[in-house]
């Protein structure tokens, strides 16, 4: 018995070679619309869906390929008497080969890219892959044609990996679709509902790899980049312009240091290691920001990564190409300085757009995921107390700003000691306060004079605060909310150092 094939595909790259090696086989090719066309324009026999069903295309090509004829013919098993016989009674052939693709939704979103017919048609062959192949992906056309060709038929292994291959398509398509839909969603979703949570009930995430890396946080894994279907995010946009492949811990810092650096409106400059900045500053110029930023904490800043705000001039380029860096990553490169750092064969050039944001945070678990809504730092002072007697300075104001800005970048506990929007110190990581204290005004030593410090969250002794008081620290900003911020209160005063609360903690493990 012949055997039928039905194929409708947007993506027409190499349907005419399948359809043209299925012929060569001996099937029978039905198909509809532009791919019947195209099928046919090149000489290949091929019978039009229409003289199938009896009915043609309506609803301006809406309805085409919804009918038992069709999906009858798809989902029937040669193995089922009952079925055999309603494809009797009813004059349906049975349709042993799915080749569909769908509507770019994806790259076109909207109302007239939503598949219908398409993701049924796959869902219907999938189903029946037993008896079925369906193949959504033209990369596979040689791969079945060349089995078929050699067996005669698709073993059960190859019929499985592809009804897979097909789910995995359909779900990542809805996912772009309700992403669209969610986004277009009024804000007050939630309380039309009457669901009062914060959180959606559910988390919808489809990611497709994007990005094969050299390898996860250690050689011996392996690791890749992928993109969450219908979230686009600036690494989409991102273009690497020189250098080795990335890893998953260039990756990740990489994302640290540009979600810091673009949150500064100046031409500002950050240097991250291990996730955690090492070296920031703003400056009137970029080349200026990175001297300032790399002064920090020069053994720090080897083998780290750097994120300017700004376009990298051939004076920044100059500076930053005696130190050996694994990224750079900023908005774009003058020529002269593209040339300059390309010309490093291990240094990873990286251009592209700021952080789109929105989306939710997300972690794994043994089973499942942590969720929690993206930390966003606010700088509205009208929301900040001033706790201690002294009140800050203007420039002091400014100073706490900046020091605020990059604590809350910072793994916790965090305490960073800045000057003249100059991170000169940081303390990052510890299991107690005082101990992310010593280390900041440690590797600040005389830059702390003067200077001010920010705490991720309250400081729950006054410990810390006279650590950073004795290295010459005058100002400190933190969340405040203590059992003990009377203490903590009375040493500011102690030491004339002007303390201001901010309300927000901003821990980060």
């Amino acid at each position: 018995m012949t055997r039928r094939a039905f194929l409708s595909v947007f993506d027409k790259t190499g349907v005419v070679e399948f359809a043209a090696g299925l012929h060569t086989l001996g099937w029978e090719l039905v198909s509809s619309g532009g791919t019947a066309a195209v099928i046919a324009d090149a000489g290949v026999p091929v019978t039009e869906l229409s003289t199938v069903t009896g009915y043609p295309a309506i609803l301006d090509h809406r309805v085409v390929t919804l009918h038992p004829k069709v999906h009858g013919g798809i989902l029937a098993d040669p193995t089922n008497p009952a079925h055999q016989a309603d494809l009797a009674a009813h004059d349906i052939a049975p349709i042993s080969l799915v080749v569909v693709n769908l509507y770019p939704f994806v790259e076109k979103p909207g109302i007239d890219t939503i598949d219908i017919g398409g993701p049924t048609l796959v869902r219907a062959a999938a189903k029946n892959h037993a008896h079925v192949g369906v193949v959504v992906d033209p990369g596979d056309y040689p791969v079945v044609l060349a089995e078929l060709q050699a067996d005669g038929d698709l073993s059960a292994a190859t019929r499985l990996r592809l009804a897979s291959d097909a789910f995995s398509r359909i779900m990542a398509y809805d996912a772009a679709i309700f992403a669209w839909f969610d986004a277009g969603c009024p804000a007050d979703r939630a309380t039309q509902r009457g669901d009062s949570a914060v959180l959606p009930p559910a988390v919808h995430i489809v990611a497709e790899l994007a990005q094969p890396l050299r390898y996860g946080e250690n050689p011996h894994q392996a690791g890749g980049r992928y993109v969450v279907v219908g979230r686009p995010g600036w690494w989409d946009e991102a273009v690497q312009h020189g250098g080795k492949e990335l890893s998953y811990l260039n990756v990740y810092d990489t994302e640290a240091a540009w979600q810091l650096v673009n949150r500064f409106t100046e031409p500002a400059v950050v240097i991250v290691k291990h996730a955690n900045p090492c070296g920031a500053a703003v400056a009137d110029d970029i080349a200026t920001a990175y001297r300032l930023a790399h002064e920090c904490d020069p053994v720090s800043a080897f083998g780290g990564i750097v994120a300017a705000n700004r376009p990298v001039t051939i004076a920044l380029a100059e500076a930053l190409a005696p130190v050996f860096t694994e990224v750079v990553v900023a908005p774009s490169f003058d020529d002269d300085a593209l040339a300059t750092l390309t010309a490093k064969k291990n240094l990873r050039v990286l251009s592209g757009p700021a952080p789109l944001g929105g989306g939710l945070d997300v972690r794994s678990i043994d089973g499942g995921l942590l969720v929690q809504e993206h930390d966003t730092v606010s700088l509205d002072r009208t929301t900040w107390r001033v706790a201690s007697k002294r009140q800050p300075t203007a420039a002091e104001w400014d100073e706490l700003a900046f020091a605020w800005t990059v604590v809350a970048a910072v793994s916790s506990n965090a305490i960073v000691v800045t000057r003249e929007r100059q991170a000169v110190g940081v303390g990052a990581g510890q299991q107690n306060r005082v101990d992310s204290a010593r280390i900041a005004v440690e590797k600040a030593g005389d830059r702390a004079k003067g200077g001010v410090a920010g705490s991720d969250a309250f400081f729950p002794f006054r410990d810390g605060l006279d650590v950073l008081a004795a290295a010459g620290v005058v100002a400190a900003i933190e969340p405040g909310g203590s059992v003990r911020d009377d203490e903590v209160i009375a040493a500011a005063d102690e030491h004339g150092i002007a303390l201001v609360f901010t309300g927000q903690r901003h821990f980060r493990h």
